[in-house]
């Protein structure tokens, strides 16, 4: 499924606070964007056809919706678009970026460090 960056900012909104209304989420947006009501609602609607989100309840002619797919489900293909857009599909470059631009703390290259092993104790388990 791809989504565009306002339809995945609206989606972040719901994977964090859950069940919304299209006023609901139009308020949040609101706070650090100009963006008019039917904008947001337009998004909403356009999210609901594609299948990420879902009608859980109605007040009134209020509609409330919930997302239907995970963010999992969302970052692989964008990962994914990106490496390959971004490092020519070489994880290898991302991962030399990550290490050489990026300031990591140690308790970052302690988690990268655990991830690592795990990795590799899978590869071993799996043969």
């Amino acid at each position: 499924m791809k989504l565009s960056e306002f339809e995945l900012e609206v989606m972040q909104i719901y994977w964090q606070k859950g069940n919304l209304s299209a006023p609901d989420v139009h308020q949040v947006i609101a706070k650090t964007k100009d963006v008019t009501y039917s904008t947001v609602k337009t998004i909403i609607d356009r999210l609901e056809k594609k299948g990420a989100l879902k009608r859980v309840a109605n007040e009134g002619r209020t509609i409330f919706y919930s997302s239907a797919i995970t963010p999992d489900s969302v970052k692989k293909p964008l990962l994914s678009a990106f490496i390959k857009k971004v490092f020519s599909g070489h994880t290898r470059h991302l991962f030399n970026h990550l290490f050489s631009e990026e300031k990591l703390s140690e308790s970052d290259i302690e988690y990268l460090e655990q991830l690592i092993a795990e990795k590799k104790k899978s590869m071993r388990d799996s043969k």
